[in-house]
């Protein structure tokens, strides 16, 4: 038998190569699969559990009420004005209604007990509709108010009854009146609009991100105004007309660097220069933008480089062979092809700024404001740090709240990003 001849030998050896190299091309493209479909997985678990569990802070608890407004208490000057109305007492009136309800509720504590079953927000929503129609002073008529974050929660599944009582936030007298007023059908659940027209509040039941809203909105203004046309202008300046030596070699170098410096140090920064040596409000919008606009500024020379840079030269030299100057070529012919990647990446980092958290502790936004800010130097609190101190509020309510604001805060993100791919598809120049 004669032995294979070498030729086939090397030919199989080959063949074996061959498979093994696509065997091993093959294991690290599922391994990428499989990275993709992880990374999906986690991505996909993290938004049904926050969505799952903010699903509790889209309804709020109401009861019905029928309130005699009688008008010695609403009223005490008699003339029927809103600063009259405005300093009657209000609770009153709907502890009345609350004991109608039940007669047979004495003794200070259990009284107590009853009047908890209502928000502390409920006087003041009775004023407010008494202060809209004043013609209400001196009848009985039908409110619907907030009850507490505990019936609230109780109602919802969150507080459970067979819970021992001590270990519980109502008692069994507080749950025995929760249902006879569920028997009523006077309880409804209604849409929590509060949510979003609502400053913040010690009360779960009470607070809202409007005010969390409206302060990410200012500081986010700032902070595109400031960094914006400084970032386009360094941007040009590098690309365009910077001479090639050192000095503007270390230049690129630190803005590569102080784009990845953590964000804290930005922060650090501001308390030490614009609260402390220049005196500017603390925990204003406007220091928070300033803060915010020199941690987007190299984001944006970044992108704003790469946008440029991405222009074909043959767009400068046809402007200059027919007689541009070299600043006419560039702000006339380059720097319009390269908006597109310079709105996107300024949009991008926005986007980022509107996440960060940690430069805005530092410069005091985490102070609680039930206020609505109405300017960029009034003091003012943002969605990060919002959410952030929900999170660590004691009370349990607190807690579907923090997640339906990291929904909203989420929402704002994929607005923007959506915004920086419609940007790019919509003025897009290809070549």
């Amino acid at each position: 038998m004669s032995s294979p001849a070498p030729n086939d030998e090397r030919a199989r050896a080959v063949q074996a190569r061959i498979r093994r190299r696509y065997r091993s091309e093959r294991i690290f493209q599922a391994c990428g699969v499989g990275a993709i479909g992880f990374a999906l997985i986690a991505l996909l678990a993290l938004l049904v559990s926050i969505t799952y569990q903010s699903s509790n802070a889209l309804t709020q608890t109401y009861v019905r009420l029928d309130v005699e407004l009688d008008a010695s208490t609403v009223d005490p000057r008699g003339d029927g004005s809103p600063e009259s109305l405005a300093a009657g007492s209000y609770s009153r009136p709907l502890r009345n209604a609350l004991r109608a309800r039940f007669p047979d509720v004495s003794g200070r504590k259990t009284r107590r007990q009853l009047n908890a079953l209502m928000s502390d927000g409920a006087e003041y929503q009775l004023r407010d509709a008494v202060a809209a129609d004043p013609g209400l002073v001196g009848k009985t008529a039908s409110f619907v108010l907030p009850m507490s974050d505990d019936v609230d929660l109780f109602l919802k599944g969150d507080i459970r009854r067979d819970v021992p009582e001590s270990d519980r936030k109502l008692s069994d007298r507080q749950i025995e009146w929760v249902d006879a007023l569920v028997a009523d059908g006077r309880v409804s659940h209604e849409w929590n609009t509060g949510f979003l027209t609502s400053g913040d509040s010690r009360e779960p039941e009470l607070a809202g991100m409007q005010g969390a809203i409206r302060g990410s909105l200012l500081t986010l203004l700032v902070t595109l105004l400031l960094s914006f046309p400084v970032g386009v202008a360094a941007a040009v300046y590098l690309e365009e007309f910077a001479p090639r030596n050192r000095f503007t070699d270390v230049v690129e170098v630190n803005i590569n660097n102080l784009a990845a410096v953590p964000s804290i140090i930005f922060g650090l920064l501001g308390l030490a220069v614009f609260l402390n040596v220049f005196g500017m409000p603390r925990g204003a919008p406007i220091v928070g933008g300033i803060v915010l606009a020199l941690m987007t500024l190299p984001t944006i020379i970044i992108a704003g480089r790469a946008a440029l840079l991405a222009v074909p030269p043959s767009i400068r030299e046809a402007a200059l062979g027919v007689g541009a100057s070299p600043t006419q070529a560039v702000l006339h012919h380059v720097l319009p092809q390269a908006l597109p990647g310079i709105l996107t990446g300024t949009i991008i980092g926005m986007a980022r700024a509107l996440g960060e958290t940690a430069p805005l502790l530092m410069i005091g936004m985490v102070a609680f404001i039930a206020d609505l800010p109405s300017g960029p130097s009034d003091p003012s609190t943002v969605l990060p740090v919002q959410i952030f101190l929900w999170n660590d509020a004691p009370e349990r309510a607190f807690v579907a709240r923090t997640s339906l604001g990291i929904v909203v805060l989420l929402g704002f993100l994929v607005t923007m990003n959506a915004a920086a791919v419609w940007v790019r598809s919509r003025f897009e120049t290809r070549y």
